[in-house]
């Protein structure tokens, strides 16, 4: 019975994952993809009929944080959105399919996508 409870968590996760992916079809658009980790958040530009990620940043990566570190994760999350878009405008694409990947939208999701939306990006 324990390890039921243990996966429990992880199963209702990957479901709601493979729900939103049905959810979002095959449009043919670029698809903006959220992972958050306890720590950290990663946002990703996929091409659907390639295959291919196109942009990547996260809160890792260099120059989304100031060197000091001193932004919380909510902060972090807008940087990150911010960030994203700003690549995506270099690449000439303004149009994206918002992937949350199962993780609701609230908190950090949240503040990743109105701060790329505010950045340029549609969706």
């Amino acid at each position: 019975m324990e390890r039921k409870k243990r996966n429990a968590k992880k199963g209702n996760w990957l479901a709601r994952r493979a729900r939103v992916l049905r959810t979002l079809g095959d449009t043919g658009r670029v698809r903006l993809t959220v992972y958050r980790s306890a720590k950290h958040i990663y946002a990703q530009l996929d091409d659907p009929v390639s295959g291919r990620t196109l942009v990547s940043v996260s809160t890792l990566s260099a120059g989304v944080l100031p060197a000091s570190g001193g932004a919380n994760k909510l902060e972090a999350a807008k940087r990150v959105g911010q960030a994203v878009a700003a690549l995506a405008r270099e690449k000439q694409i303004e149009k994206v399919v918002f992937n949350r990947n199962g993780f609701l939208y609230h908190g950090r999701i949240k503040a990743l996508a109105e701060a790329a939306r505010e950045a340029g990006l549609q969706f």
